[in-house]
């Protein structure tokens, strides 16, 4: 199975609903329930995307966080500057995929 994309997720999504709706206009259950289920394949991935998304903001914040830190006290300006935006970056990611 393929990583989670957002992009994915939402072209499954708005395809599925078109499908739905051309379902409903024609009277087609078979368009219908395809529709359906396209549409809910593409939010899953949706939601799916944005939890790995998620996590990998946090990991990213925790560890420049630790960097940022580690770096400061050692008086390491650049591995306290690296760890510094690599948490920034992680929390910008975490802001992004909530």
């Amino acid at each position: 199975m393929s990583e989670p994309s957002k992009m994915n997720g939402n072209y499954n999504s708005v395809a599925g609903t078109v499908k739905e709706t051309i379902g409903n206009a024609t009277g087609s259950t078979e368009w219908q329930k395809a529709g359906k289920e396209q549409h809910a394949k593409g939010e899953a991935e949706i939601k799916a995307a944005e939890a790995k998304g998620y996590a990998e903001g946090t990991k990213d914040q925790v560890s420049g966080k630790v960097d940022n830190v580690v770096g400061s006290i050692t008086g390491n300006k650049s591995k306290e500057m690296e760890g510094k935006a690599r948490e920034e970056a992680g929390k910008a990611q975490k802001e992004i995929n909530s």
